[in-house]
Order: structure tokens, then sequence, then C-alpha cells
């Protein structure tokens, strides 16, 4: 096969940045969602030498009209990585309908408005790699994320129905649901706070943002074709059974 191309949303910054950089190592070329820090995102292309295009992944028809124009000009995308989220906590008696719709729009309908424009081309072509980020929250629910959990949720209720649809064809659909990763929003907490997270999982430490990437690059590449509809769970092992 040649030269694969993704396109990573949220790709500047956190894990998706650490996405983005591992499968640009191992060769893709790589295109990089962004919605609205041009600055960290100049810097991100800077670094990388990746392009960058900048588009609300809850707009469907932006969403369409900037992966024709990265089709354009790096070629037809076979890896898609729906990494993009946002969070709005608080707890459910106070929330408005403006923060609940804003983290459902951006976290889930995000995965229609991505996925919809590039799975015609996937199935034509007998191929497709598509890796979708949840999160623990989405697997046990946590205080203060009714929205955050509801969204992530209906990602892997998603990556199961779409798995299936598109089994057949080459197409794989799986997730990667992280638990606390040392992003920057957490690494600045409060070292007694990191330590009291530390603390409540099993492996007794934060995660790295490599190995959530490492994880997606493994259900991305080629010899991955067995595995579809799957939820792996990296999080030191605070959902074990």
């Amino acid at each position: 096969m040649g030269q694969r191309i993704a396109l990573v949303t949220g790709g500047t910054r956190g894990i998706g940045a650490g996405i983005a950089r591992r499968l640009h190592a191992l060769g893709y070329r790589v295109a990089v969602n962004y919605a609205r820090d041009d600055a960290t995102a100049a810097r991100f292309a800077t670094e990388t030498g990746l392009p960058v295009y900048k588009f609300d992944v809850g707009d469907a028809a932006a969403c369409a009209d900037s992966i024709g124009r990265i089709e354009a000009d790096l070629g037809p995308i076979d890896t898609l990585v729906n990494n993009a989220g946002i969070t709005r906590d608080g707890v459910f008696h106070k929330m408005t309908f403006e923060r609940w719709q804003a983290v459902i729009r951006t976290n889930l309908d995000s995965q229609y408005a991505c996925t919809r424009p590039l799975i015609d081309g996937m199935r034509a072509r007998g191929f497709g790699r598509i890796v979708l980020i949840a999160s623990l929250s989405g697997q046990i629910g946590l205080p203060g994320q009714t929205n955050y959990a509801a969204s992530k949720a209906g990602v892997i209720g998603f990556a199961k129905a779409l798995a299936q649809e598109n089994a057949g064809r080459g197409i794989t659909v799986n997730v990667v649901a992280p638990g606390y990763v040392a992003t920057d929003m957490v690494s600045a907490l409060p070292d007694p706070i990191l330590a009291r997270l530390a603390a409540g999982i099993p492996v007794g430490r934060i995660g790295q943002v490599e190995e959530i990437a490492g994880a997606v690059a493994f259900l991305a590449a080629e010899t991955s074709g067995f595995i579809t509809g799957a939820t792996l769970s990296i999080n030191g092992g605070q959902t074990m059974i």
C-alpha cells in the first residue's frame, strides 16, 4: 500500500498532539485539526512541519468542506482519529442546557460530522482505520461530568454500531478510553491533588501521552485488521473487573 494519510482532530496539543507526532514518526502523512488556539496551532505546525486546519468539528458543513480541502491537499484520508473534545464540568442540578449542548456538540456530534465525509471513500477503497477517543468518564461516570460522560459513552456506542456496518469493507472502528493522563491541564494540578489521583490508580501513577498515542497507532496499523468494535481502556487498571 502507499503512504497512509491520517486526520487527527484536536491534534495541536495534549493527547491529540502526541497521536499526530506518533503517526508522523511512523510514516503517515498527517493533517491536524484545531478549533480555537491559533498561537498553539502555529507553534505546533512550525515544530512538526505538519499542516494544520482550523474548523469546528461540531459543524457538519464545516467538516465536509475542510475534509474536502485536506484531501485535495494530501490525498484520500484512510485513517481518522476523532480526538477533539471539551469539558464543561458542573453538577447536573446546576447545569445549563448551553453547557450540556456544547459538550454533546463537540464530543458526540463531531463523530458524525468528521466521519460521514470519509466513510464512503473508505468503503469504496476497501480500507479504513477509525479510532475514537473516549474516556474513563464514559465508562464509569464521574460526578460533575454528566454531559461529558454521556458524550463519551455515546462515542463507544457509535463505534460499536459503525464497526458492525463496515466490518466487511476492510474498515475497523475502535475506541481508546484514557484515564488520567499527564496533559498540560492535569500536570498543572497541585501536587497533593496529583498524589491523590495517583493513589486511586492501581499502577500508582498518572498515564503519559505517549502511552495513549502508542495504542492509537497500534489500532490504526494495517496489521490490526482483526480488531474492530473494541474499547481499549488505558487507565492504569481503574476499570479492572
